[in-house]
């Protein structure tokens, strides 16, 4: 058990949609969680109370807005008001996954940019800051008038897989569309390692259609995307790098939604490993070949960073350090 945190100004509360990473969080630190309580009426309106005094604390609220999306929005609203209410000397927010974060541009006329929505609600209610884990598209947080920290998860997947033995021109590290080249090449760098593209000849609701750009035969190949839906794009990568010759698959995603049958759709593609995080508390049946590591530790160092006003640019390079 972590030692307790010695400054008694800073204090950690967790909403319902992610306990679990919320009390490793609060491990991590040796901040104790605090005293509060939350419930629907039957209507659906939601009721905060928190049991013990924030006057001149330092907040950090850990919630995941992920499915019930709407609910933990809106929960974490009126948390963020009830801290304001009660004078709390600053609101953190911490996110590990920031649902709607996918709707950052106009892509069709009359289309809403509901990020930039979400960024305004949450700026309104009275936040200092936000902390949050791999954003959809970084430019989020350009959307914010706040600070915004946004933590990576790729070195802790660069770990696994370094101890796995998964490195170097053996390994292929594949974007399964163009939009995630960035993406595979931070992978890439991090694993010494050949980039490859799965492209399409037309929309992607075509994904049979597919085509690589780089070379994977003889290869093992790690998909990487930061989203892990309903598990169509990783199934369908799989079937085309299997096609394409590549020996062993592997998958990795920051945030794993597993909508519907996900599972179902996962355990039937050829791949040996998916690797997520646990930034979202999933109620559907998880399968059989996704492993689950926790980015807890990442987001403690981090709090304890921000409220020391440390920078935080150590979390961006702990990993290659600790390779020299």
């Amino acid at each position: 058990m972590t030692e307790r945190y010695a400054d008694k100004q800073i204090k950690l509360f967790s909403l319902t949609s992610n306990l679990p990473i919320a009390e490793k969080i609060s491990e991590a630190t040796g901040i104790p969680l605090g005293k509060i309580s939350s419930r629907q009426f039957s209507d659906g309106e939601i009721m905060i109370n928190i049991d013990e005094t924030v006057r001149g604390d330092d907040i950090y609220i850990i919630q995941s807005t992920s499915f019930p999306v709407n609910d933990n929005l809106w929960e974490l609203l009126i948390m963020i008001d009830a801290c304001k209410r009660a004078s709390a000397n600053s609101i953190n927010v911490v996110l590990p996954y920031f649902g709607y974060s996918r709707q950052d541009r106009i892509a069709k006329s009359r289309e809403p940019i509901t990020a930039k929505l979400v960024a305004n609600m949450l700026t309104k209610a009275g936040i200092d800051r936000v902390l949050t884990l791999d954003l959809h598209a970084v430019q989020v947080q350009g959307f914010f008038d706040i600070p915004v920290d946004n933590l990576f998860t790729i070195p802790l997947f660069a770990e696994h897989y370094c101890k796995k033995g998964l490195s170097g021109d053996e390994v292929v590290i594949v974007s399964p569309k163009n939009s995630g080249i960035k993406r595979a090449r931070g992978l890439a760098e991090y694993l010494d390692a050949p980039i490859a593209i799965i492209d399409y000849a037309q929309d992607d609701t075509e994904r049979e259609e597919g085509y690589i750009i780089g070379d994977v035969e003889g290869k093992k190949a790690i998909i990487i995307d930061d989203i892990l839906n309903t598990g169509k794009t990783f199934a369908e990568a799989a079937k085309i790098l299997e096609r394409a010759g590549a020996t062993d698959i592997y998958a990795v995603a920051s945030h794993a939604l597993l909508a519907g049958g996900a599972a179902e759709i996962l355990e039937a593609a050829p791949i040996k490993e998916i690797l997520v995080t646990d930034s979202v508390k999933n109620k559907n049946r998880k399968p059989e070949n996704v492993t689950y590591i926790t980015a807890s530790e990442l987001i403690a160092q981090a709090i304890i960073l921000i409220h020391e006003r440390r920078p935080l640019s150590p979390l961006f390079s702990y990993y290659k350090e600790s390779t020299k």
